[in-house]
């Protein structure tokens, strides 16, 4: 028997929050986020899933290829642009469309006769000060786009920096990019997952989700509206007696502090399981919620099972975030958000698609 470390895959759970989102946004045009292989969930299997998003919004030219050579037809969006003037070349052949953030990119497409149409989408900083031009910049880059390659296809954008909270940053870049679009009246895109789910008046032309197709990085009032698409499952592999006063694992992080009962659980940070889940972590076994103890190893973690041990065995069924646990409560006792835990399955754990039988 292999490992027991797996990765579920619901496309299904995709399937139904792509339309709880298009549900949200009314009129507003799908860009389905499916960078970095769909947010660890596999770029083609994920695209398969949103065949009925508008468009695909990609990191980088090789996830673009990849998407063309599979045969998807529909619009794709590199959100960084050009990171080198030949990929303009492989974007022309592959009929993508180009955010374009910076003076240099405007460059290199003026430096090429192009001729066929290119969509571009002009990014306006407005606040994140990460990527984009600033107001001068901006029409100073369209004044030379619309000189010299009128027939490029023009539309405007802009990333929220605060999106998840109520913060005064929002409505300022909101009005921002408003304010730069009143003399072009493109076609705008502001709104991400947080911004889709909070602030509808943002929806604008385009919306851009990514974490909330996979259900994760939902908002509490939505949260019944949308499944958590990837479960990592494991078995217990192992169950023993601690006495009180011993410790678990590496530096001896956790005591117990009664007579305890372990399981042991073959899964750890060589699977992508995050090393710096704390203490008191939620694990489900056998259906049960319990705490992990001790420092998560390369291969395993340790959980304390005392309160049910006669309820737990060997070869017990284990979730460490999924359907009865959610990624986003995961990653809050390791520091971190929910997006890196999905993103940072490892090559080693087994990736399986659920049929509808097993749905």
């Amino acid at each position: 028997m292999s490992r027991p470390i797996q990765a579920l895959i619901n496309l299904s759970a995709l399937q139904h929050n792509l339309i709880q989102t298009k549900a949200m946004v009314g009129a507003a045009r799908v860009w389905a986020v499916i960078k970095a292989n769909g947010y660890g969930h596999g770029l083609l299997r994920v695209a398969k899933a949103l065949n009925q998003a508008d468009g695909f919004a990609v990191a980088s030219v090789e996830e673009a290829i990849l998407l063309r050579q599979a045969g998807f037809l529909h619009p794709i969006l590199l959100l960084e642009g050009l990171f080198d003037e030949a990929e303009l070349q492989v974007v022309l052949q592959h009929r993508l469309d180009l955010v374009v953030h910076s003076h240099h990119q405007v460059d290199w497409l003026l430096a090429h006769s192009v001729k066929e149409p290119l969509h571009l989408w002009l990014k306006l900083d407005t606040g994140m000060h990460r990527l984009g031009f600033n107001e001068e910049g901006l029409h100073q880059a369209l004044f030379r786009l619309k000189h010299h390659a009128p027939h490029f296809k023009c539309h405007l954008m802009s990333h929220l920096a605060c999106a998840e909270d109520d913060h005064p940053l929002n409505q300022q870049q909101y009005q921002r990019l408003l304010a730069a679009n009143q003399t072009y009246q493109f076609k705008l895109s502001l709104a991400n997952s947080a911004a889709i789910q909070l602030a509808p008046t943002m929806h604008l032309n385009w919306v851009r989700p990514g974490i909330m197709l996979y259900g994760a990085g939902i908002a509490p009032q939505h949260i019944t509206h949308f499944k958590p698409v990837m479960s990592l499952v494991s078995r217990v592999i192992a169950i023993k007696w601690l006495a009180a006063g011993e410790g678990v694992g590496y530096g001896q992080t956790w005591f117990a502090t009664r007579p305890t009962c372990l399981a042991v659980v073959a899964v750890g940070y060589g699977d992508g399981y995050p090393r710096h889940a704390e203490n008191g972590t939620p694990v489900i076994i056998n259906n049960l919620r319990v705490p992990l103890v001790g420092r998560v190893s390369m291969d395993m973690i340790t959980v304390d099972i005392t309160d049910h041990a006669n309820q737990i065995k060997l070869n017990d069924p284990v979730e460490l975030w999924g359907e009865q646990l959610s990624v986003d409560e995961v990653a809050q006792h390791a520091n971190t958000i929910g997006y890196e835990l999905l993103c940072g399955i490892t090559q080693r754990v087994k990736i399986k698609e659920l049929t509808q039988n097993e749905v």
